[in-house]
């Protein structure tokens, strides 16, 4: 399975919000565990139905999100 795989938006779930295959957690939750100080093991534990290689989906799928959006400095 591709990292890109294993994040899927559907308007049922979390309002179409992009999350994790399998589960309620959104990408964005992922992003603000890990911007928040959480470790990948800390948040595994927390949550343990969402893997490493969810979190670095997650952080695949954010990466290409940025790159894909114009973005105007100010």
């Amino acid at each position: 399975m591709k990292l890109a795989d294993r994040i899927v938006a559907d308007p049922e779930t979390c309002s179409g919000h992009p999350r994790i295959e399998g589960t309620r957690v959104r990408v964005s939750h992922v992003l603000g565990w890990l911007a928040s100080g959480m470790t990948n093991a800390e948040i595994t534990t927390e949550y343990p139905y969402i893997g490493e290689d969810d979190i670095r989906a997650a952080l695949h799928f954010a990466a290409q999100a940025v790159d894909s959006a114009l973005v105007a400095a100010e």
